[in-house]
C-alpha cells in the first residue's frame, strides 16, 4: 500500500484535512492548500460547512427518518463527527460502510473508525468510478434489501465527465430499495463561487485528483427520480441550518437530500 502514497504531490483528502485544521497532511498539501486559500479565501468555510451539513443530514436520517444503514463514498480522512459517530449516537445499531481509495485514508480509517458494539463500521478500498465494485463489496455489512443512505459529499466533483457521474449515481441508487436516500454536496461557481475558477485551475495543475465545478442545473440532475427533501437544492450551509442564529452565510457548495420513492 505504501507505494501508492505520494508525498510530493498534494492530494485532496489531505488538503481537505488541512483546511479543517487536521494534522494528517504533508508540507506539499499545506502549501497547495494555502495557495488555494489565497486565491479563494472562503475555501475553509466551504470545508467546514460541508462537514456541518453531513452532521445535520445524518442526524435527520438516523433520527426522524429511521435509517439504519449508511454508505459513505469518498470518506476522506477521519475528523470529528464522522458519519458513524453521528448515526450511532442516535441509533447504536446503525451499520456504516466507508469507501475511499486513498491509502492514507485507508490506514487512518481502519485505525480510527471504530463502531459502537451494537452496530457495525466497515471500510472498503474502492473507487467511486466503479459503483459495481462498491455494490459487491458492501454486501457483507449492509443489507441492500433495507433502506440505505448513500452519502456522496464532495466526491462527484472528481468525476469529470457529467454523463459518467450521472451513471454512477443511478447505478448506486438502482441497487438500493425504496425508502433509501441520496445525500449530496458539490462545489459550484454559482452561489458566489465565481472566484473559485482560478483556484480550481491551480488545483488541477498542482494536485490530484483533478476537480470540476457544476451548475445548479447539473447538480439537480443527480436527484432525478428522487423526492427532494425541503429546502431543496441550496447552499449546503443553509440546508436545515440550526434555528435561532439567523440564516448562515452562503457557501459555494450545493447540498441536497433526496429519497427514493
Amino acid at each position: 500500500m505504501t507505494d501508492r502514497i505520494r508525498t510530493d504531490v498534494a492530494h485532496n483528502a489531505r488538503v481537505w484535512n488541512h483546511w479543517l485544521g487536521g494534522k494528517d497532511n504533508y508540507p506539499v498539501d499545506r502549501a497547495v492548500g494555502d495557495h488555494v486559500t489565497g486565491l479563494y479565501p472562503s475555501i475553509g468555510e466551504v470545508a467546514r460547512a460541508d462537514r456541518a451539513f453531513l452532521g445535520r443530514a445524518v442526524t435527520y436520517l438516523a433520527g426522524e427518518a429511521g435509517v439504519r444503514q449508511f454508505l459513505d463514498i469518498g470518506t476522506g480522512l477521519p475528523t470529528v463527527e464522522n458519519t458513524h459517530e453521528v448515526a450511532q449516537r442516535i441509533a447504536p445499531g446503525s451499520r456504516i460502510v466507508y469507501v475511499d481509495n486513498d491509502p492514507i485514508v485507508l490506514a487512518h480509517a481502519r485505525a480510527l473508525l471504530t463502531s459502537a458494539p451494537e452496530g457495525a463500521t466497515e471500510y472498503i478500498d474502492a473507487d467511486a468510478h466503479d459503483p459495481d465494485e462498491i455494490i459487491r463489496a458492501v454486501g457483507s455489512t449492509l443489507d441492500l434489501r433495507q433502506p440505505v443512505a448513500v452519502m456522496m459529499l464532495g466526491i462527484l466533483n472528481f468525476v469529470l465527465d457529467t454523463d459518467k457521474a450521472l451513471s454512477i449515481v443511478r447505478r448506486l441508487m438502482d441497487a438500493v430499495p425504496s425508502g433509501s436516500y441520496l445525500v449530496l454536496t458539490h462545489p459550484t461557481l454559482e452561489l458566489g463561487g465565481e472566484g473559485n475558477a482560478e483556484a480550481m485551475a491551480f488545483w488541477n495543475e498542482n494536485a490530484t485528483p483533478p476537480i470540476r465545478a457544476r451548475s445548479g442545473e447539473e447538480f439537480t440532475a443527480f436527484l432525478d427520480g428522487l423526492d427532494v427533501l425541503e429546502p431543496g437544492v441550496v447552499s449546503c450551509a443553509r440546508w436545515r441550518h440550526e434555528p435561532g442564529a439567523g440564516e448562515p452565510a452562503q457557501v459555494a457548495q450545493f447540498g441536497a437530500v433526496g429519497r427514493k420513492p
